[in-house]
């Protein structure tokens, strides 16, 4: 496999992870797809942040364990900024918003659940949205995630009757397509340099961005 490699230097790699492959160091995983990538068995490449198997988009990874440790900090500290990008069936009542749930995840069916209420392994969760364009089915939003819970915005969405595009796991239609989840920006600073650093990769022209005009998509 191809690795689409957005930006590199001695401390990080930025680049784009595809659908079905796993974000940590397993075998078929990003970092062993990198070292092959990069030609050496050997590379010290670390996951730092995740995405769903089933999700595409940027991640950056270290290569040390110090510039490890400084981007899980940010993660923790929220200076680590992430953007998402989502086509959901439907259309939502406000142009923005905020969602907050308590979310349950369960492990037999390996999915998660917005609950009424706090119970034994919830967790609170909340994102911000904003909606970039709709053709009254389909609808594509701009995701700003606050907590970063396992499945959160497939959760939330779809807790909304707003599954998204492909999502068959959460109540999506089998449509042809991966997930319509892209991980569209993210920001950092660069533990080497200390400058902060943003990157953008606009998704696939394929079904079902091609709704929409790449021109709504945020800058």
């Amino acid at each position: 496999m191809v690795m689409d490699i957005i930006y590199y230097d001695d401390n990080i790699i930025v680049a784009i992870k595809p659908a079905g492959v796993i974000s940590t160091d397993e075998p078929g995983g990003m970092p062993s797809l990198l070292r092959e990538a990069l030609g050496n068995a050997e590379a010290d490449i670390r996951t730092v942040h995740r995405l769903d198997q089933v999700v595409s988009g940027l991640m950056v990874f270290a290569q040390n364990p110090e510039t490890a440790s400084e981007l899980s900090r940010q993660i923790r500290m929220g200076e680590f900024k992430k953007t998402y990008l989502a086509v959901v069936h439907g259309v939502p009542q406000e142009r923005s918003g905020r969602m907050e749930d308590i979310l349950l995840r369960s492990k037999e069916q390996r999915k998660t659940f917005v609950v009424n209420k706090p119970c034994r392994g919830s967790q609170e969760a909340a994102l911000d949205y904003r909606l970039l364009g709709s053709n009254g089915e389909l609808s594509m939003v701009e995701i700003n995630l606050i907590t970063g819970r396992t499945h959160q915005i497939r959760a939330q969405f779809t807790h909304r009757r707003m599954p998204l595009v492909g999502d068959r796991k959460y109540g999506g239609r089998d449509e042809g397509c991966n997930i319509a989840l892209w991980s569209y920006s993210i920001g950092f600073t660069n533990p080497a340099t200390g400058r902060f650093m943003t990157f953008k990769v606009k998704p696939p022209r394929a079904f079902p961005w091609t709704e929409f005009d790449t021109a709504i998509m945020p800058r």
